[in-house]
């Protein structure tokens, strides 16, 4: 009688499956699954660096539950004598620049340096679906395996300028699980940078070869927040391009007034792709903290943040209680079908509803 012949999927004699494993992680899978974790719990979990614990915090304060809004302050007045102790960096540019590439390689230089580093990522939302890709973890392929790396992408939804609402939370967050560097990448230009300045050390503007011209370098408004930028890209054919828009920067720059940091912005040019330049970077942020700390211009801007953050955080709440009271709410509608009907103005339908909040 002939053997029934083996197949390839059979499993050999001598190779077998942890069961203790296997059966150990589907447990606490389920278990992670059914089991709300308590403030406490989520606490002791972020400063004993619990990477599980760091993320159901954020999608804690991230939450739009009412409910959870409580809990989110509790968690963050919790963590809080534990932060601060990062450089908070803002790295912006257009599509296409290579953020994620960069980020990925200059992430890559500080965890070889013993560095514990978290991403933010604000990834766009749809106005018309209110979906998000959130693909930077996929962007980000050798990054993600890194077990010093914290990688969060979030949806910006309805924030202003693309950046998340509570990314300064995440930052408290991140910074009491221990991580010594956060990078938070804008949604790409606009007044997302102007709104993720308000809360980084160190404004980072990665720009391409020949992207632009020497007039372009002398706009204000973007180039204006940059501590420094970087033109990525400097590569092959794209190095002396690179080069020039090097200098052209360097020229325009020189124009602005002295900042109050006492930093001149400098340019680099750098390969993501090729890791080349990156190290350079890296030095100079650094002596950027060195000259700020000494000169006590980077506790005077932790101190702007914060009260940027207050200012915020005010304005979110007013919004929130406004639109959130039914009376308002059912207001809010009648006052949109006589504007359809011609027989208000945004004007005077928004000082009805103001004087009703008041």
């Amino acid at each position: 009688m002939s053997k029934p012949k083996k197949s390839s999927l059979q499993e050999s004699k001598g190779v077998s499956v942890s069961e203790t494993t296997n059966t150990s992680a589907i447990a606490a899978f389920k278990s992670r699954r059914h089991k709300t974790s308590s403030l406490n719990e989520l606490a002791s979990g972020i400063l004993a660096k619990n990477i599980t614990a760091l993320s159901q915090s954020i999608t804690l304060i991230e939450s739009q539950n009412p409910k959870h809004f409580e809990q989110a302050k509790t968690l963050i007045k919790t963590c809080l004598p534990h932060a601060n102790k990062s450089i908070r960096i803002g790295i912006t540019g257009v599509p296409g620049v290579g953020k994620s590439t960069f980020i990925e390689t200059f992430g890559k230089h500080l965890t070889s340096q013993g560095k514990r580093v978290a991403v933010l990522a604000i990834d766009p939302s749809s106005t018309i679906s209110k979906g998000s890709i959130l693909g930077d973890k996929t962007r980000m392929g050798d990054l993600v395996k890194d077990d010093n790396v914290f990688i969060r992408p979030s949806a910006s939804g309805t924030s202003l300028g693309g950046v998340a609402r509570k990314t300064r939370e995440s930052i408290v967050l991140c910074e009491a699980a221990g991580f010594d560097v956060i990078l938070i990448e804008t949604v790409g230009v606009g007044q997302s940078e102007t709104t993720v300045h308000s809360m980084v050390d160190f404004f980072l503007l990665l720009k391409l070869p020949g992207a632009g011209d020497a007039l372009q370098g002398i706009k204000r408004g973007i180039i204006e927040l940059a501590d420094a930028i970087a033109i990525n890209k400097a590569d092959g054919d794209n190095l002396d391009r690179a080069k020039i828009a090097q200098i052209d920067f360097n020229s325009a720059l020189h124009l602005y007034p002295k900042n109050k940091s006492g930093w001149q912005p400098k340019v680099t040019v750098c390969s993501a792709l090729r890791k080349e330049g990156i190290d350079a970077i890296w030095k100079q942020i650094l002596d950027y903290v060195r000259i700020t700390t000494e000169n006590n211009y980077f506790i005077k801007k932790r101190n702007q943040q914060n009260k940027f953050w207050l200012i915020q955080t005010i304005e979110h709440q007013l919004s929130s209680q406004f639109f959130n009271n039914p009376e308002i709410e059912a207001a809010l509608n009648a006052q949109i079908q006589l504007l359809e009907n011609n027989k208000t103005t945004p004007f005077a339908a928004a000082e009805l509803l103001l004087k009703m909040s008041s």
